[in-house]
């Protein structure tokens, strides 16, 4: 039998803060276990499972592996503003004319994610 993610975990210094986040995000829950100040926090969510873990030194270069978005009941353009109303800054717009593409952004704390077009936009335009 072939591993299971549990969950995907990221170094931050505010754990519970960027949860929280998170949580917003991804329409889940911080584990009731949790609080502010603890050294990890959890977020379950439909998807896969986010555990963020406290370290002591801050982000300094590009990802090495970012999570990709597709939002579910809104256009990607929805779902990019309701990210920034929350705290993400966009980091780079690869939105292009024709309506593909996607918007690099980050979290409050300036780890790398993706807003990719939903799926009823992807149908729309052929793709899959």
């Amino acid at each position: 039998m072939a591993s299971l993610v549990r969950h995907v975990t990221i170094d931050c210094a505010d754990p519970f803060g960027l949860a929280d986040f998170w949580a917003k995000v991804l329409d889940g829950t911080v584990s009731e276990d949790d609080n502010p100040g603890d050294p990890e926090a959890l977020v379950k969510s439909a998807g896969a499972d986010l555990l963020f873990i406290q370290v002591p030194e801050g982000k300094t270069v590009k990802n090495r592996v970012h999570l990709d978005l597709q939002p579910q009941d809104r256009s990607r353009d929805e779902e990019v503003e309701r990210l920034l109303a929350l705290g993400a800054t966009v980091v780079s717009d690869q939105r292009r004319p024709d309506g593909t593409g996607w918007v690099t952004m980050a979290d409050p704390e300036g780890n790398e994610l993706c807003v990719e077009r939903s799926r009823a936009e992807r149908i729309a335009t052929g793709a899959s």
